[in-house]
């Protein structure tokens, strides 16, 4: 009874963890911004204009650098969509006596 509530893959295999990936995607990019930040204050640019354009140029430099950390973290969560239409049309074909 308990390995019914496990969601699995369409596979029938695990689904990937979200939780380390986000993690990681969040920590990159706000590493990014600091350094960028702190580059910026060390070439002489102001404190808050620094701020800002480390902040803004953060955004372009981490669509580039985290690219494959993005990507896993959208198949993660194909992988855990796909899982709960699976076990949400399951769950639909045992309560209509289907299955």
């Amino acid at each position: 009874m308990a390995e019914q509530n496990v969601p699995t893959g369409a596979a029938g295999t695990a689904r990937p963890k979200v939780l380390p990936l986000l993690l990681a995607y969040v920590v990159g990019r706000f590493a990014i911004a600091a350094l960028l930040v702190l580059v910026l204050w060390q070439v002489g640019l102001g404190s808050f204009p620094g701020l800002l354009f480390g902040l803004l140029l953060s955004m372009p430099v981490s669509y580039l650098l985290l690219r494959p950390t993005r990507d896993r973290l959208t198949a993660a969560l194909v992988a855990r969509a796909d899982a709960r239409a699976a076990a949400k049309a399951e769950l639909r074909s045992r309560l209509s006596g289907e299955g």
